[in-house]
């Protein structure tokens, strides 16, 4: 029996990690995947506006320094993934498990108001973004049928309306981000809208007959002032951050790499390097050829500000995979928050029938709390969208907002503090100004977005067209 049941566990240990977890499968091509098509979306089509605000020269830099400082944070990142030892040491299975190991304290909340802050302009960013992809559609074939001349006017607030009470409806399936089929369907939409994009960009320089934009961004006059200009650039920087906002996901995909040889880190940096490299040369094509298309004339989204008309079911394609990939992506962002506020409720009221009793209706599980709540939520999130129906801006805002903190801070101190780096060491005070460098951006694009907002809303009257 003895050996029997020696025999029985060595055979488990066979399908089980060093942590008692199925056995990982995940390679450097599976991680590569996972990670080009989670970075990959929506701050794509922002991107041709941000470099038409910095020119020819500073636009393709700025996306480059960018790039660089993600891909390496992002190293540094990837050697925190397991605390003590990095081939035996006990694994983090997410972004905020890595903080908690490694720093503790007063910086684990400050991470998590970071991330939950993040998710909520998420989510406010996508039902923006959502809405005006249906409204280009109605406009699209409003153009197609009356001419270019005719205005075309209508309100994203029913849009928003209906992309809420679509989230209301979803967000009471639970474990909606667990759903196998979803992130092949927001691949396969991602890469569709951006295709096209790209296409028509190109398609729009031939036709031009040469390159729009010059070497130094937009010039003072037509329409922009001196101050605005100044706002313009520091917001596309945030634009720029907010395409390469990712880092907050490295832990969970570096989680389904198969145990060393070699270790989890060093694929995960193989991984990181071929998936920043080939989404900077995608970002570069749409950024650049929409650029080229359009010149200082690029606009904020280039698939909805009417830069193209033709061919307009071209253009519905396009948006129709916009609304579909962030229908889910919605879902996707808020489970976390979700299921935070849920476990904490459970935890303070574990008798309470309001919270703990539930009916199963096919896929949704209903509970009068998670019903109230979720709901709350999703019309909270959808009125401040009404209220800020700017997606450049509000892009800008969450890039600069997320990417000092998420991208580079903690990835920073974690390394510090993982392979204990000296305090006051050349390589201590390098990473140290890396840091400080990127907060000063990221307060500076953050100044820029919130002034283009405050100037919008001059303007702006709320629930109108």
């Amino acid at each position: 029996m003895e050996v029997s049941a020696e025999a029985g566990n060595a055979c488990a240990a066979e399908w089980l990690d060093d942590d008692g977890r199925p056995r990982r499968k995940g390679t450097f091509w599976t991680a590569s995947a996972h990670i080009i098509t989670a970075v990959i979306g929506s701050g794509v089509l922002s991107l041709a506006w941000a470099i038409a605000q910095l020119g020819w020269v500073a636009g393709p830099a700025a996306m480059l320094l960018f790039a660089f400082v993600t891909y390496y944070t992002a190293t540094l990142l990837a050697e925190c993934y397991r605390t003590g030892d990095p081939d035996t040491g006990k694994r983090n299975y997410t972004y905020m498990d890595a903080v908690r190991s490694n720093l503790g304290g007063k910086k684990v909340v400050f991470c998590g108001v970071i991330q939950y802050a993040n998710l909520v302009g998420v989510a406010i960013g996508y039902t923006i973004a959502s809405s005006i992809s249906m409204k280009a559609i109605r406009r699209a074939g409003c153009f197609h049928t009356h001419g270019h001349g005719d205005p075309c006017k209508s309100s994203s607030t029913p849009y928003m309306i209906l992309f809420g009470v679509v989230q209301i409806l979803f967000s009471q399936i639970p474990d909606f981000d667990e759903i196998w089929w979803l992130s092949i369907v927001a691949a396969v939409m991602s890469f569709t809208y951006s295709s096209i994009g790209l296409s028509l960009g190109i398609a729009q320089t031939i036709s031009n007959g040469g390159f729009k934009g010059s070497l130094t961004s937009i010039t003072f006059g037509a329409g922009v002032t001196s101050t605005q200009k100044i706002w313009h650039t520091l917001q596309a920087f945030g634009d720029i951050a907010f395409a390469y906002s990712f880092s907050n996901i490295l832990i969970e995909i570096q989680d389904t790499i198969k145990a060393p040889p070699p270790s989890e880190s060093k694929v995960m940096q193989k991984a990181t390097r071929l998936s920043v490299a080939t989404t900077t040369i995608f970002y570069m094509l749409c950024g650049c050829m929409g650029y080229a298309a359009f010149g200082d004339a690029a606009p904020d989204n280039l698939l909805t500000g009417f830069g193209f008309y033709e061919p307009f079911w071209l253009l519905d394609v396009a948006n129709i995979a916009i609304v579909v990939h962030l229908v889910g992506a919605y879902q996707v962002f808020c489970q976390p928050i979700f299921a935070f506020v849920e476990r904490r409720a459970a935890a303070a009221w574990p008798d309470s029938a309001f919270i703990s009793r539930e009916l199963r209706v096919g896929p949704f599980a209903l509970s009068v709390f998670r019903l109230t709540w979720r709901s709350s939520f999703v019309c909270v999130t959808t009125v401040v969208a009404m209220l800020l129906p700017f997606f450049g801006d509000v892009a800008g805002l969450l890039g600069a907002i997320s990417f000092w903190p998420l991208t580079v801070y903690f990835p920073v101190e974690m390394y510090i503090k993982q392979r204990r780096v000296p305090r006051g060491s050349p390589r201590w005070i390098s990473l140290q100004t890396l840091s400080f460098t990127c907060l000063l951006v990221s307060i500076a694009a953050a100044a820029g977005s919130i002034a283009d907002v405050v100037d919008a809303l001059k303007v702006y009257r709320p629930f109108s067209s």
